[in-house]
């Protein structure tokens, strides 16, 4: 019988998890490798006295990706972890004065907008008809590795720079549908979740808050970390090992191809390695700077990296049963709050924040009478000017009074759980270059083949997956990396992919009823 060939791979983050399942399916012996003793990397859950937090992304997005990688797997995404359709998606609070409630129910959108501005309501219709031809234009290439400059200039491409517009930011490119800046970021906040400023971001990411409309927001039955959960259980159904608490120290080579990894505990050979780490962090510690011929220290640290985050975890006793699922502080002086985080690498005396009140939608997170409240507030990354050994606390403060702006008071005398993580926090403790929380930013000399490619440049048989490679940060285009790094790997080890799986509709009308 002839011998499988095996991959390990380093890391169990949601990219990891998903090239586990796709590449076990198609019949490798894949150990996955992982340092913390959970699955998820910031897709996890953090767990205290009964109550449950997401670490890090509490927006599930697009599932049609995952939902297809499950499908590939003979699993069922919505049987598997149960998910609720939010609506109102979020509300949007505008230090500027006026309020959002976001929702896909087009007409009711409209309403919402004309309060606010009501010249700009007109312009939702032209903003989600432009944004679906752009988005359906431009899947293929989020589907297809992007390895060379000659990729960018076929004429798929070059048809779609009329449509893409790469030369304007988001905010300019918006302005052809809204003149009222609050409505503008209302449809452009979500550049934050690649850590960038909608004013000099690509306008292309106007796709971020078209897939909110059109596809939906939701929330996991559980919270984003029992996604992770259950990617887990499917890859080790399909023979996958899971090893946690055993951090990869270095990539073996034999010459320049990668041949397996060292931990702490065991040497593991491989016919290929695929990393799921944060890049920047991850190739200095695990591959010799002798063996990176294009990725040498000095071309990492030249880059620029992503903003971080300021996070507060609180378990609170009673319930905020009138405080959306989502909501969303925009700081008056919004562009100031990012020259802050961008440019003077500084904390802002008004920020921007986000606050999760899951427990409205999904009771299961605490016990019986209590909340969860998760607060993010985006902050410089890691940079001498902010000592987090100084400013910690008084930032904790801040947080808390910021959020009396989108009416939760009285937080603090009700707090029976607390946990917190600073930009020095996910340097350290889960290894993030500069404590960047979305990695490389995503701008027009960082994006497609100016990214580390998905198979990887200075080294053979060794790939990449995660928020640091093509297509970049967010769930969707993590899983999407997973799809297109394993067919790489299964290509070079001339095996094919055995997920040929069809896509699969969305059971539209079970998560309407949820959401009515």
């Amino acid at each position: 019988m002839k011998e499988k060939k095996s991959v390990v791979i380093a890391g169990a983050g949601p990219g990891g998890l998903a090239s586990a399942i796709l590449l076990a399916k198609s019949g490798l012996d894949v150990t996955v490798v992982e340092k913390r003793r959970q699955v998820g990397g910031r897709t996890s859950t953090i767990t205290a006295d009964g109550f449950r937090f997401d670490c890090g992304p509490t927006f599930f997005l697009y599932p049609r990706v995952l939902r297809e990688i499950f499908a590939a797997a003979g699993r069922n995404l919505d049987e598997e972890v149960p998910m609720v359709r939010l609506d109102p998606q979020y509300r949007l609070v505008f230090g500027a004065g006026g309020e959002l409630l976001a929702t896909a129910d087009v007409a009711r959108m409209e309403r919402s907008i004309a309060a606010l501005a009501p010249d700009d309501a007109a312009g939702l219709h032209t903003f989600l008809r432009e944004n679906r031809e752009k988005l359906e234009r431009f899947v293929p290439c989020l589907e297809s590795p992007f390895e060379s400059w000659t990729d960018l200039i076929t004429p798929r491409m070059l048809r779609l720079l009329p449509l893409l517009r790469p030369w304007r930011s988001l905010d300019r490119d918006l302005q052809s549908h809204f003149s009222d800046e609050r409505i503008r970021l209302g449809f452009s906040f979500q550049s934050k979740y690649l850590g960038m400023s909608p004013f000099t971001c690509p306008s292309l990411f106007s796709i971020l808050s078209f897939l909110e409309y059109e596809h939906g927001v939701f929330h996991p039955i559980g919270g984003c970390g029992a996604v992770s959960q259950a990617m887990a259980r499917v890859a080790q159904d399909l023979g996958a090992k899971i090893l946690l608490d055993e951090p990869v120290e270095e990539v073996l080579f034999d010459g320049r191809r990668a041949v397996g990894v060292r931990t702490a505990q065991q040497k593991l050979s491989a016919d290929a390695v695929v990393v799921n780490a944060d890049f920047a962090e991850a190739i200095k510690r695990m591959v010799p700077e002798k063996n990176r011929r294009r990725w040498t220290n000095r071309t990492i640290d030249k880059k620029r990296y992503s903003c971080s985050t300021f996070m507060l975890y609180l378990g609170i006793e009673g319930r905020f049963d009138d405080v959306s699922h989502h909501t969303i502080f925009l700081a008056e002086n919004y562009r100031q709050n990012l020259r802050d985080i961008e440019e003077l690498h500084q904390l802002s005396d008004d920020p921007s924040f986000y606050v999760q009140n899951a427990c409205v939608t999904d009771p299961s997170l605490a016990p019986a009478g209590h909340s969860t409240l998760y607060v993010l507030l985006p902050v410089t990354h890691q940079d001498p000017q902010v000592d987090w050994r100084r400013e910690e606390v008084r930032f904790r403060a801040l947080a808390l009074r910021q959020l009396e702006k989108v009416g939760i008071t009285g937080v603090e005398k009700r707090i029976r759980v607390e946990r917190r993580i600073t930009p020095a926090g996910w340097q350290s403790e889960f290894g993030l270059h500069r404590g960047a929380t979305f990695s490389m930013a995503h701008n027009l000399r960082q994006m497609l083949h100016l990214r580390p490619h998905n198979r990887f440049e200075d080294a053979e048989r060794m790939y990449l997956v995660g928020g640091g490679t093509h297509p970049g940060s967010g769930l969707p285009v993590i899983f999407e990396s997973a799809r297109i790094s394993s067919r790489l790997l299964l290509e070079d080890l001339r095996l094919e992919p055995q997920w040929h799986a069809p896509a699969v509709e969305a059971p539209r009308a079970a998560w309407e009823a949820q959401a009515g």
